[in-house]
């Protein structure tokens, strides 16, 4: 009889391409990895991993035996869902993330419903760039996720995922109190032309956004500082130092030195709750779906009011 923790040990090293990277998907220690593949070498009677240089590479046995673990290792959670749909009840743990803003804006709200409402159920937060919880929730290293994209350019979704939106974030430029527009009611990207820009690391979703939105408006975004927390870069907007493009959910307090302006046409971003289709019928996926989607009307009722 195989073991699942063993298969589970193999599968993520034929994922992640070495023992270390996959001890840091289980949260667990390089060396027991190495253990439960040298267990599951036994087991099998076929060597598994062999050195390559300075680190290892599973052997082609390995292979074939990870790709029957993958689908094991899924049937076992769907046989997990189904059970803890026929009892019904929301209980277990629940291994979440969500992108900074959204873990500060709509997570908090959401645990603390459901600690209210399911005491059993354990939900362990983690912060994650968007592109990286949709790949460990495709893994199964996550069993529900936030992400976001830009209604302007649209991310793919994985197969076998299975998505809640739960709001629509809207956007406004942020200009220092001293610009000529900052009185404006509404600003058309193409009015900033020349302007310095604030944001945040090459690489990330919202950055590459920015560049993309800038030059369909045929404007060449200058880039004068990076930032990837919304606040810095209102500090950084507020001592005059670029614009910047803010969503609601990302603002918290908005300094004196900054003023938020409409942009036309409108700019915003999807937020949306991602998981598993095999894991759809677990209760608390459901019940994580539904507090998120009562914070997320909270903070819109909170944009209107303000």
């Amino acid at each position: 009889m195989l073991d699942l923790n063993r298969l589970k040990a193999l599968h993520a090293v034929h994922v992640y391409g070495s023992v270390g990277a996959a001890a840091d998907a289980l949260s667990v220690t390089p060396s027991a990895v190495s253990q439960q593949i040298a267990k599951l070498e036994r087991e099998t009677g076929a060597r598994l991993m062999e050195r390559n240089g300075r680190g290892v590479r599973l052997t082609d046995a390995a292979g074939l035996l990870a790709e029957h673990a993958e689908r094991i290792l899924a049937l076992v959670e769907t046989a997990e869902a189904d059970f803890e749909a026929l009892r019904g009840e929301v209980v277990g743990r629940l291994n979440v993330a969500a992108f900074p803003t959204a873990a500060r804006g709509l997570m908090p709200a959401a645990i603390v419903q459901l600690k209210q409402r399911h005491p059993d159920l354990w939900v362990q937060l983690n912060e994650r760039e968007p592109d990286r919880v949709m790949r460990e929730v495709s893994r199964g290293e996550l069993d529900l996720g936030i992400v976001q994209d830009w209604l302007n350019r649209p991310i793919a979704m994985p197969e076998g995922l299975s998505k809640a939106i739960l709001l629509d974030d809207i956007a406004d430029v942020a200009v220092p109190v001293s610009h000529p527009l900052a009185g404006a009611r509404e600003i058309e990207l193409r009015d900033l032309c020349g302007e310095q820009w604030i944001s945040s690391a090459p690489g990330t979703v919202c950055h590459d956004w920015l560049v993309f939105t800038l030059r369909s408006a045929s404007v060449e975004p200058v880039i004068a500082c990076m930032a990837d927390e919304y606040p810095t870069q209102l500090a950084l907007v507020a001592a005059g130092l670029g614009c910047a493009i803010v969503p609601r959910l990302g603002r918290d307090c908005v300094p004196d030195g900054v003023r938020l302006v409409p942009l036309r046409p409108r700019q915003s971003r999807r937020i949306y709750a991602v998981w598993r289709a095999d894991a759809a019928r677990r209760p608390a996926i459901r019940a994580m779906v539904d507090a998120l989607t009562e914070a997320s009307r909270t903070q819109e009722n909170s944009w209107a009011v303000a």
